[in-house]
């Protein structure tokens, strides 16, 4: 063996997750088996950002330091041959900002430990790398408490002279949610027109913008759900959860050269249109373009966090309890032309949507599961639920599909070795034969069923 038997970095009580502010104590741990001269030994503490280019590329382009720290352990002298330990501490600055780790960056917190030995001699390093979480507080978020709603209404053409619209309003309980907790979604469809819509489709992104020589955005769909299509002349409601799996926060706090920003995305789409895409695969342009059906797409922004919000959810669900004749809300629009020429066509009361696919099949219990109408646990006063434990520290993004904002380029899939639990891309969909335009007119949905 050689003269330096073990040289390593460790921290108190085994921590690998610390917060903003906290102290940060451990020791260097030196095992000899012979006599080590040296010329100092130091350990350093460093907290930085760098982004690149490339996917998984160590060529970096950008870097930003956040803190940097240097302690002497030892001043010249010779170590005897046995066990050595140096203990350290350090106090990290409030401002770090959390870690994080992506395909084209990543925000790094470490302990770097030196034995600068004399001259023509090997200096001998080691490192520790520990972890920030600095909690997003969602209270904090300007607006969180308002309502998170948004509506399009998609005018077309068919059969050469005919027009019409479909109108879509999406809406979910909060703006801003934390790792476990359930999105409820609400969709409201209402189709002006003698034609069906294509399934309709709702889809939790991670967007993540790098800022190398040039922006650099990675895209990558989380979880996505896909309900039935809308008949003509008939106005539909869809309802359905989403549970937030482990993902870094929004924003990154305290890091000006990467941001994390989360949409979901609810759409009509055509019935020629991406029935095979998988989540996290790149949208091609036929899975974004149809002839066969009307289209139309809404894009809410979504704030993950760690602090949940204060305070009682704006429900969009009126529940299985809807009274008679009730009709969800929706924006006004102008009467296609057909139904101003026949005198204005009757739209009978809402029906509901059943769910096609879901892309988290195996949902905890209670989670996506739960009855109809049967409210999550929570407090009395309408709060959240407590969570027990802290909160969780997700600092991977996963296997994503980067575009960028400028150049000719495309989207180029990338391979990543950091992959989220739970995975969504393996799982299958229905690659059932969409109906025909006459067999749609003339026969009745077993998927649009009211109660369903």
């Amino acid at each position: 063996m050689g003269r330096v038997q073990l040289f390593e970095v460790r921290l108190s009580h085994g921590r690998v997750v610390y917060s903003p502010g906290e102290p940060l104590v451990g020791a260097v741990r030196v095992r000899l088996g012979a006599p080590l001269p040296f010329r100092a030994i130091r350990v350093i503490c460093t907290g930085s950002c760098r982004v690149s280019n490339k996917a998984n590329d160590g060529a970096w382009v950008a870097e930003e330091g956040y803190f940097s720290s240097t302690l002497s352990l030892a001043d010249k002298g010779s170590l005897p041959a046995g066990e050595h330990s140096f203990p350290f501490q350090f106090l990290l600055p409030a401002t770090a900002p959390t870690s994080f780790e992506g395909p084209f960056g990543k925000i790094v917190h470490q302990v770097r430990a030196t034995i600068d030995t004399p001259r023509f001699s090997k200096d001998h390093q080691c490192s520790c790398v520990f972890y920030i979480l600095n909690p997003l507080n969602l209270n904090s978020i300007p607006d969180i408490e308002q309502p998170n709603v948004a509506s399009t209404t998609k005018k077309f053409s068919y059969k050469l002279v005919k027009t019409g619209s479909v109108v879509l309003t999406a809406s979910t309980d909060l703006r801003g949610y934390i790792v476990g907790q359930v999105l409820r979604l609400q969709a409201d469809i209402k189709n002006q027109s003698g034609k069906d819509t294509g399934p309709v489709v709702a889809s939790l992104l991670q967007k993540v913008s790098y800022k190398a020589k040039r922006w650099i955005y990675d895209v990558r769909t989380i979880a996505e759900v896909e309900g039935s299509s809308v008949k003509a002349w008939r106005q539909a409601q869809w309802q359905e959860q989403i549970l937030v799996p482990a993902l870094p926060q929004s924003a990154l706090p305290g890091c000006s050269l990467i941001h994390v920003d989360y949409y979901l995305q609810v759409r009509g789409r055509g019935v020629a249109g991406g029935a095979g895409r998988q989540p996290g695969a790149s949208p091609t342009p036929s899975s974004q373009v149809s002839l066969k059906a009307p289209e139309a797409a809404v894009t809410l922004p979504v704030f993950i966090g760690d602090i949940a919000v204060n305070h009682a959810p704006l429900s969009p669900w009126p529940g299985p309890g809807l009274p008679a004749g009730a009709s969800p809300p929706v924006v006004p629009s102008a009467p296609p032309q057909e139904e101003a020429e026949a005198g204005g066509p009757h739209f009978p009361d809402p029906i509901f949507l059943s769910t096609k696919s879901h892309s988290q099949q195996q949902p905890p219990h209670g989670a996506l599961g739960c009855a109809p109408g049967v409210p999550e646990p929570r407090p009395q006063d309408g709060s959240p639920a407590p969570h027990p434990l802290p909160p969780p520290l997700c600092i991977s993004t996963g296997a994503t599909v980067p575009y960028f904002a400028e150049g000719s380029g495309g989207p180029v899939p990338t391979t990543s070795t950091l992959i989220l639990p739970p995975e969504y891309s393996s799982w299958g969909y229905p690659y059932e034969a969409p109906p025909s335009y006459e067999q749609s007119c003339g026969g009745a949905d077993p998927g649009l069923t009211p109660g369903s």
